[in-house]
């Protein structure tokens, strides 16, 4: 087949535009990942993409979430050392809405000892 001078051969992707990245793998990952593109009659990179996709479907764990969280504060507050982890976080706060429950109450039964008539 004759091509013009100039004539570049351009790949196209009828779904979706991919974007390349490079990544490294040890000498036994590289050989089990060709290994596996063989056997199953896909390229190594149909492979690589398919565990990525896996991995970014599941959910993150609490953990990844907190850390996410951290960063995402950091970034915009420069606060995310000095946050505590949600479940002393939410003690705090329960701790103070039960304090707050017991001085409403204090302040009711005075208020009512106040206004009982008192016995002479």
């Amino acid at each position: 087949m004759h091509r013009r001078p100039g004539y570049r051969k351009i790949a196209m992707y009828a779904r979706y535009i991919m974007r390349r990245t490079q990544i490294y793998l040890d000498e036994d990952q590289d050989r089990r990942l060709a290994e596996r593109a063989r056997a199953t009659g896909r390229t190594k990179s149909d492979l690589i993409r398919q565990a990525v996709d896996r991995l970014l479907d599941e959910p993150l764990s609490g953990e990844e979430e907190l850390a996410r969280f951290r960063a995402a504060a950091d970034a915009a507050f420069g606060i995310a050392p000095s946050l505590e982890d949600g479940a002393t976080y939410v003690r705090k706060l329960r701790d103070i809405d039960r304090r707050r429950a017991e001085r409403l109450e204090e302040q009711r039964h005075g208020d009512l000892s106040d206004s009982e008539p008192s016995a002479r």
